[in-house]
C-alpha cells in the first residue's frame, strides 16, 4: 500500500504519523548535533523500509509456509494478520513511548527486537511459533515507525532540507511495501520461505550500526493511555479471531470484540489524553479520510493476499513467477504517488481522490472476469488499475485528514489514520480468506465485489466532502 505522504511541511512533515507531538514542524532536541544528518536519514530509511517490506513480503511465501508447517488457510491468514494488527493497534501509543524514551533509544530497541523476532520466525519449527514471532515483529515495528520519523526530523534543522528528507523517508517505505511481493517470490525461490525472515538480520544489523553515528535524542514527557491501548488490542484481536475462525468460537470472540469496543469508547471519553479522541471524528473530513483510507487498505492488502494464493494454488505458478507477476503494479505505485501529490497541490485533494477511487473500483470490477484459466500475464495487467487507483488516492486523503485538525493534533491524527488503514488491511485479509475458504474463485469474486462496494461508499463520501482550497494542499 502506498505510504501516506503530503506536501505540507509546515503542518506535519509526514503522512505516516505517529500520534505524538512530533508533527509540529519543530526539530526535536538532540545531543551530538555534529553527526552527519545523512547517516541518521539512512538509518531511519533502512529501518522504515524493513518494517514496511515485512508487511507484504510474506504473502507470496504463504503456500510454501503452509506446505512446511501446515495450519490450513486460517493459519496463513494469522501469519499475515498477527503482524499487521499488532502493528496497527500499538501504533496508537508507540509515538508517545518514543518521545518518553528518546527517538534514538526507541529506534534501537525496536530494530533490535524486530531483528531477533525475524530470526525466531526463520527458525520456527511450527506455525504457532511463527505466528508468535510475527506478533513480536509487529510490536517492534510499531516502535520503529514513529522513532524513525523522529530521527529524520531531528537530524535536519533547516525546514526545506527536513521536508526533502521526510519525503525521501516516506518514498522509501512506499517502494519497499510495493516491492514486497516481488522480493518474497525471489527469496522463496532462491532460498526458502525462511529466507524472507533471515534477510532481515543483516539489514537490521546495518540499521543499528548506522544508528551509532546518529544524534542522541533527548527524552520528552508524553502521556500514555494504557487502558485505551489495552482495550484497543483486545477488541481488534477478538474481532479478527471472529472473522478468521468463525463458528461458535467465532461468535464468542465477536461478543468479546463488541464488549471491548464499548469499553474502549467509555475509557477514551474519560481519559485526559486518549489515544483516539472521540471528538476527532466529529469532523466529517476526518470520517471521509479514514473511510477512504480503509477502503484502499482492504483492496490492496486483500488483493495481494488472495492473488498470491491464486497464482500458486489455483494456477500452479512458482513463487518466483508469482512475485514477478506483481511487478507491473508495484513499479507504478511510487510514480503515481508523485503524480498524485502534484495534482493535489494544483487542484486540491478532491480531484485525485475521486479519480483514484473510481479507477480502483473499476480495476476491482475488471478482476471479476478472472477465472482459473485466465492467462497469468493478463491477470497481472488487470491488477494495475487497482494499485494505481489506491496510489493516486492515499496522498490527497492524507491532506484532507491533516487539514481537518489543528496543527498541535496533526501527529495524533496521522497516527489514527495510519492505524485505521493497517487495521482495515488486516481485517480485509481475514474477510477475504474466509470467503475463499468455501470455493476459491467464487470467494475471490465475492471479495473483489465487496472491495468495489467499499470504494463506492467512500467515493460518495469524498464527492460530498473532500475538497479543500488547493493552496492549503
Amino acid at each position: 500500500m502506498p505510504t501516506d505522504q503530503t506536501r505540507r511541511p509546515a503542518r506535519t512533515g509526514t503522512g505516516t504519523g505517529t500520534g505524538t507531538g512530533t508533527g509540529t514542524g519543530k526539530t526535536e532536541s538532540t545531543k551530538g548535533q555534529d553527526h552527519t544528518p545523512a547517516l541518521a536519514l539512512t538509518a531511519a530509511l533502512l529501518g522504515f523500509a524493513l518494517i514496511t517490506l515485512d508487511a507484504s513480503v510474506v504473502n507470496v511465501a504463504l503456500p510454501a509456509i503452509g506446505s512446511a508447517l501446515g495450519g490450513g488457510l486460517s493459519g496463513l491468514q494469522w501469519t499475515v494478520d498477527a503482524y499487521t494488527l499488532v502493528f496497527a493497534a500499538l501504533m496508537l501509543s508507540t509515538g508517545a513511548f518514543a518521545d518518553r524514551a528518546g527517538a534514538s533509544r526507541a529506534y534501537g530497541l525496536g530494530i533490535a527486537v524486530f531483528t531477533l523476532a525475524s530470526a525466531a520466525c526463520g527458525l520456527a519449527p511450527t506455525l504457532p511459533v511463527l505466528i508468535g514471532g510475527r506478533v513480536v515483529q509487529g510490536a517492534a515495528a510499531a516502535v520503529v515507525l514513529p522513532a524513525s520519523l523522529s530521527l529524520v526530523r531531528q537530524a535536519y534543522a533547516d525546514p526545506a532540507q527536513r521536508t526533502r528528507a521526510v519525503a525521501l523517508w516516506g518514498a522509501g517505505g512506499s517502494i519497499a511495501l510495493a516491492l514486497g511481493p516481488v522480493a518474497g517470490g525471489a527469496l522463496t525461490a532462491a532460498w526458502d520461505w525462511r529466507g524472507i525472515f533471515f534477510i532481515n538480520l543483516p539489514l537490521g544489523a546495518a540499521a543499528l550500526l548506522l544508528l551509532v553515528r546518529a544524534p542522541r535524542s533527548e527524552r520528552r514527557p508524553a502521556p500514555l493511555d494504557l487502558p485505551g491501548q489495552f482495550t484497543a488490542v483486545v477488541t481488534l484481536t477478538a474481532l479478527t479471531f471472529a472473522v478468521i475462525e468463525g463458528g461458535t468460537t467465532g461468535l464468542a470472540a465477536f461478543a468479546v470484540a463488541l464488549a471491548g469496543a464499548v469499553l474502549f469508547v467509555r475509557v477514551e471519553r474519560r481519559q485526559p489524553h486518549p489515544v483516539v479522541p472521540p471528538t476527532l471524528f466529529r469532523d466529517r473530513a476526518v470520517r471521509v479520510a479514514v473511510t477512504t483510507g480503509a477502503a484502499c487498505s482492504v483492496a490492496f492488502y486483500g488483493v495481494v493476499f488472495v492473488f498470491s494464493l491464486f497464482f500458486q494454488q489455483v494456477q500452479g505458478r512458482s513463487a518466483l513467477y508469482t512475485g514477478l507477476l506483481f511487478l507491473p503494479m508495484s513499479g507504478l505505485i511510487g510514480l503515481t504517488n508523485v503524480v498524485s501529490g502534484r495534482l493535489a497541490a494544483r487542484h486540491g485533494p478532491r480531484l485525485p481522490m475521486l479519480i483514484g477511487q473510481a479507477l480502483a473500483a473499476a480495476g476491482l470490477l475488471g478482476l471479476l472476469a478472472v477465472g482459473s484459466g485466465t492467462p497469468a500475464a493478463w491477470v497481472a495487467v488487470l491488477l494495475v488499475p487497482m494499485a494505481v487507483g489506491c496510489a493516486l488516492t492515499v496522498p490527497p486523503l492524507t491532506v484532507v485528514m491533516m487539514d481537518a485538525v489543528p496543527a498541535e493534533r496533526a501527529g495524533l491524527a496521522a497516527g489514527v489514520l495510519n492505524a485505521a488503514r493497517q487495521v482495515a488491511g488486516g481485517l480485509g485479509i481475514a474477510v477475504f480468506g474466509a470467503l475463499i475458504g468455501d470455493g476459491f474463485v467464487a470467494g475471490m469474486r465475492a471479495s473483489l465485489a465487496l472491495a468495489a462496494a467499499l470504494f463506492a461508499v467512500s467515493f460518495v463520501l469524498s464527492f460530498r466532502r473532500a475538497g479543500r482550497p488547493a493552496s492549503r494542499a
